[in-house]
């Protein structure tokens, strides 16, 4: 489906809803009461996620952002998933900024139910990992520790799984022999001439066709409406005309009953003062 008309369908059931006076727990909203993550797509290409954030943290704080971006080039694809710390703070940023225009750019937000995190690499830190398994924005605790002892293990630093050391242990012991390697060849032969870096082949963004058909009909609308003024014009300017001539016509016609009548009666009185 094209992503103007899905912004559409959102704004419309909006205001449907608020015709009718809804109820928040019979909302469309209430089946995304599970997640604080939200869809944004369509914005322009040179937006980082700093910029998103000033946006959307104006209806609650912003905890976590996902900005899709090319693998390859680094650059951003036009759509990312934000995680808000409240819920309700959804229900704001997809009623109001649903359909808004960010530097010439109509921008689609919607809710996200069930969220995907994206493959976990080997440098993420703990606390994405565990955002991103919750799909959910953190939960508070519910009481503090009382006794000094839990203060001091809460203190203490979160100890390292121990697939993760392995895993780096086993990077270390590649890193070494790499270097060994690379010692022995290079003091048996000489080293190589320098060569020229590969030109890097950077893959053109493709633009979503759907903004430009939606430009082609709002051009065609505006077409259409200045066609049908110029004709309603004319054809009042010809009315108005029609009008004057009738007018005119009428005009004649009595002054030539006038003087019509004004030679008759003078016939009668000659007559009369011939007797």
């Amino acid at each position: 489906m094209n992503p103007l008309t899905k912004v559409k369908l959102i704004n419309e059931l909006n205001e449907r809803e608020a015709d009718l006076g809804i109820s928040e727990s019979v909302s469309w909203h209430t089946q995304y009461k599970d997640s604080a993550w939200i869809f944004v797509g369509g914005f322009p290409y040179e937006l980082t996620e700093g910029d998103l954030i000033c946006v959307f943290s104006q209806y609650g704080e912003v905890v976590n952002i996902n900005l899709v971006r090319d693998k390859k080039t680094g650059k951003s694809k036009g759509f990312c998933f934000i995680c808000y710390e409240d819920q309700r703070s959804t229900i704001l940023a997809v009623d109001n900024f649903n359909g808004i225009k960010i530097k010439g750019r109509t921008i689609r937000v919607d809710h996200v139910k069930d969220y995907r995190p994206p493959k976990d690499n080997e440098d993420m830190d703990d606390v994405t990992k565990r955002l991103r398994e919750q799909g959910c924005a953190p939960e508070a605790p519910d009481a503090l520790p009382s006794s000094s002892s839990e203060e001091g293990e809460l203190h203490q630093p979160a100890k390292k799984p121990k697939k993760d050391k392995e895993k780096k242990k086993k990077k270390e012991k590649k890193k070494k022999k790499k270097k060994k390697k690379s010692r022995a060849s290079s003091s048996s032969t000489s080293p190589p001439p320098p060569s020229r870096p590969a030109a890097v082949r950077v893959k053109e963004e493709k633009e979503d066709g759907a903004y430009d058909k939606y430009n082609q009909n709002e051009q065609r609308a505006r077409e259409t409406a200045r066609r049908r003024e110029d004709e309603d014009r004319r054809q009042w300017t010809e009315g108005e005309r029609d009008e004057d001539r009738r007018r005119n016509r009428e005009t004649d016609d009595r002054r030539r009953d006038a003087e019509r009548d004004s030679d008759r009666r003078r016939d009668v009185d000659r007559e009369h003062r011939r007797r």
